[in-house]
């Protein structure tokens, strides 16, 4: 049986696969929060002990660059190694692979329905395809066509330099640069980047926070859901958050026309991660595909390209159980 799983800042969505059920029916799943535990050994552990499955090989999308088989997870102070992890449990094989580049391996596994297209475009046969998952932060990747199969490549595109396309978001770029120096993609681009957009906003007197919005974000310690629920009018009209998530969505637009230009994503661009799910009508409302197109003279190369939202959270799951058999 295959031990698989997506490692993310915030938690950890674990499956056991086995031959006879294939990819999309794991014999069991769990989802751990990831700061509960001090290692990923334990959390492995706790989530296996009870099961008694005879798992003897795993592969697990990890948030982060993969380097000789190991991951620093920053954000929760793991260090992952693929010897470690395979000696503790008692496996055959063991692989960590990059969070994004384990969602790209399950794009093409991905049914019709498990997608929303907010552009038809026209795609090229063996062209090569993006993917930009704004979640916890900021993942891409893209998938390049060797003859017979799509081929993913993992990336840490979401740290390369934020290039705002506007007047105000030259204006937000100067505004975090006062509060944190470098400025990446995944700072405006992500769950921890809607609350940088929102204090901007805030702080710039775009619009007054509402009293009853400002007690709500003063009790909770991710700012996000809540802006983002404020946005969508759950509670009454809020300009404030409302001109934060269009924001967000013009730079999540422009970031993924930048990494649509710069692997000639002719096969498609794939919108995965948490966030987009939670938000398709502002994605559907025009920001996002104006600024993707929005490229001068590569405006019409990038109405070309289809673009689709990926609804299935399991996406990951899905791409590591994909590498795991394929590699058996």
């Amino acid at each position: 049986m295959l031990l698989v799983g997506d490692l993310g800042g915030t938690k950890v969505n674990l499956a056991i696969i086995s031959d006879e059920e294939g990819i999309r029916s794991p014999v069991a799943e769990a989802t751990l929060p990831s700061a509960a535990y001090p290692s990923f050994e334990e959390l492995l552990q706790t989530f296996l002990k009870p099961l008694n499955y005879p798992v003897d090989r795993a592969v697990f999308g990890v948030a982060g660059p993969v380097l000789g088989g190991r991951a620093d997870i920053t954000n929760l102070g793991w260090d992952i190694d693929e010897a470690q992890v395979q000696r503790v449990l008692g496996l055959r094989s063991t692989r960590l692979l990059n969070d994004l580049a384990a969602v790209a391996y399950g794009i093409p596994a991905l049914r019709p329905d498990e997608l929303l297209t907010l552009n038809e475009g026209t795609p090229v046969a063996g062209g090569a395809r993006a993917v930009i998952a704004p979640g916890t932060g900021l993942g891409e990747s893209y998938l390049t066509w060797d003859g017979k199969r799509y081929d993913p490549q993992p990336s840490e595109g979401g740290h390369a330099s934020f290039a705002p396309i506007d007047l105000i978001q030259t204006e937000l770029l100067q505004f975090l640069l006062r509060r944190y120096g470098h400025i990446s993609a995944e700072r405006v681009c992500s769950g921890s980047g809607i609350p940088n957009i929102y204090d901007f906003l805030k702080e710039s007197g775009y619009a007054p926070e509402l009293p009853l919005l400002g007690e709500r974000l003063a009790r909770v310690a991710d700012r996000t859901p809540v802006i983002i629920r404020a946005a969508t009018g759950e509670w009454g009209e809020c300009p404030l958050c409302r001109e934060a998530l269009r924001i967000f969505v013009s730079i999540l637009g422009a970031e993924a026309g930048n990494l649509a230009l710069k692997v000639m994503a002719t096969g498609g661009v794939y919108l995965a991660g948490g966030i987009p799910p939670r938000i398709l009508p502002a994605l559907k409302a025009g920001d996002f595909m104006a600024a993707f197109c929005y490229k001068g003279r590569m405006s019409e190369l990038l109405e070309l390209m289809p673009v689709h939202v990926v609804l299935n959270p399991k996406v990951a799951l899905l791409g590591a159980a994909a590498y795991g058999q394929a590699s058996e």
